[in-house]
């Protein structure tokens, strides 16, 4: 089975829909993959389907016995340069939720959230995924409840003595490329949120995000 294409074709499937699908589909199907056959997911859930003879719809058949791999994780972040690897990193990694927030050092404010949609839709098909992440509305850092999350705190690349687990904890916070400002630290810490050492380097946003998932994730 591993190697059936996955497409996904929406949130709201069931045994027995007839789902139009565009030309790029077809073409990777019966072009790239030589086969029409196929596994669509979307809210959790996958079934077989098989792409007519004229390539303009997907037949969906009996759902297959796959479980969801995904987690419950929201992963709250800086947008920078790099969002997109963080998109497509923290997809595979089963990340449920994406909260782009907008701190003091943000220096990436334009960012193509339509094209990031697509790049968290192609993760998830890759990584075996039953349900594609949600890409909320950008917020401001004080818009943001502090009060249970867990942040990947630099601080600990210089010295501070801070906890490696998570705990319970299932929000993450990743900042941007120059780090949380002054204030913002000052906000964390009497907010109550747990600051989680990533180790004794600076590291770049999409793999600070990726650690600290796998240190949340049981």
């Amino acid at each position: 089975m591993k190697n059936i294409p996955r497409i996904f074709v929406g949130e709201n499937i069931a045994s027995g829909m007839v789902i139009p699908v565009e030309r790029s589909v077809s073409h990777y199907l019966t072009r790239v993959m030589r086969t029409t056959e196929c596994l669509v997911f979307g809210n959790g859930n996958e079934y077989s389907a098989v792409l007519s003879d004229d390539g303009r719809v997907l037949t969906v058949g009996a759902q297959t016995a796959h479980p969801d791999p995904s987690n419950n994780i929201r992963l709250m972040f800086a947008p920078s340069k790099r969002t997109d690897d963080l998109l497509n990193m923290a997809t595979q990694m089963g990340v449920a939720e994406f909260l782009p927030v907008i701190t003091a050092r943000t220096n990436a404010n334009h960012i193509n959230w339509e094209r990031m949609q697509k790049i968290v839709i192609e993760a998830s098909e890759q990584s075996n995924r039953n349900s594609v992440p949600k890409i909320l509305n950008p917020i401001k850092f004080s818009e943001l409840d502090l009060s249970d999350i867990v942040f990947a705190d630099e601080r600990a690349a210089y010295g501070k003595e801070l906890p490696s687990g998570a705990g319970d904890v299932t929000s993450i916070l990743i900042g941007p490329e120059g780090g949380f400002s002054e204030d913002e630290f000052n906000a964390l810490d009497a907010a109550g949120a747990r600051g989680i050492s990533l180790g004794k380097t600076i590291l770049r946003a999409e793999l600070a995000a990726s650690i600290a998932i796998a240190k949340v994730v049981k």
